[in-house]
């Protein structure tokens, strides 16, 4: 065993011995003794000349480079521009509550025919997000915004498929009375200017989606469930035609707030 040790030992120091201690490098070549036809092939190949067929391989590939400039778009015509600048100042104009997507005009004070009615600051919104209401409807601020949360991320999502919305149905907005019209019972959310009832959306090719007919439909349950869910949150009350038998045909939608939470029903 001793002896095979000592004979790899003696191969590994001969091979070390042998090898070089620096690396082998080539010899420069002699450019100047070699012939003049040598010496002018090694300098640098010849343009090749460009082809027809080269120009129109460019031309299909699209180089940017060959581009005389970079494209601009065109200017908008005074015209256009007086347009489009007129259509922003109607829209800030009739903004309400600070935003341009609840348009309508300003009402203010409004005083209540029975202890407890009431609104201040109200505000009679006509639209919102480019949705018109079948019936200008006096709301406060927070109850107006609740709507257009509701139009922008529950209406307008539910409904896509059938089409765009372009009215909500009203069926009240403020009133000064009890809560379901009952004797005795305490001010409605609509006697705060705090509620709103919709019964049904108009699509923009001139169909409807009733909440009274559609609710139990094959073709518009489904998407009228959603509006319905959707409204929760953004408002605080969401009553239906499964809350009771006076919500048969609308949405009761207001934004009074329980320790509770939400309630929708």
């Amino acid at each position: 065993m001793k002896a095979i040790w000592g004979i790899i030992l003696l191969a590994w120091a001969g091979l070390a011995y042998a090898a070089p201690e620096t690396s082998p490098r080539p010899l420069a070549r002699n450019v100047a003794a070699m012939p003049e036809t040598a010496n002018r092939n090694i300098v640098r190949p010849r343009l090749r000349p460009v082809s027809a067929q080269m120009v129109a391989s460019r031309q299909a590939t699209w180089a940017p480079a060959m581009l005389p400039a970079s494209p601009r778009p065109m200017t908008r015509s005074s015209s256009l521009e007086q347009r489009v600048m007129a259509k922003r100042r109607k829209l800030a104009k009739g903004a309400m509550c600070g935003e341009t997507a609840i348009q309508g005009e300003v009402v203010g004070f409004v005083p209540g025919k029975i202890e407890g009615c009431g609104v201040r600051d109200a505000v009679r919104v006509r639209s919102v997000s480019g949705i018109a209401l079948s019936q200008p409807s006096v709301l406060d601020c927070p109850t107006a915004q609740a709507l257009r949360r509701w139009v922008d991320a529950g209406v307008t999502p539910a409904l896509r498929s059938r089409g765009a919305v372009s009215e909500l149905k009203v069926a009240s907005h403020y009133a000064c009375r009890p809560r379901n019209n009952q004797k005795g019972a305490r001010i409605s959310e609509h006697g705060k200017g705090r509620a709103i009832d919709i019964s049904g959306f108009v699509m923009q090719d001139g169909s409807e989606i009733l909440v009274a007919d559609g609710w139990n439909s094959d073709s518009t349950g489904r998407a009228l469930r959603k509006v319905h869910k959707a409204a929760c949150g953004p408002f605080g009350t969401v009553l239906g035609p499964n809350a009771d038998k006076y919500h048969q045909d609308h949405f009761h939608l207001d934004t009074a707030r329980y320790r509770s939470g939400t309630f929708c029903r």
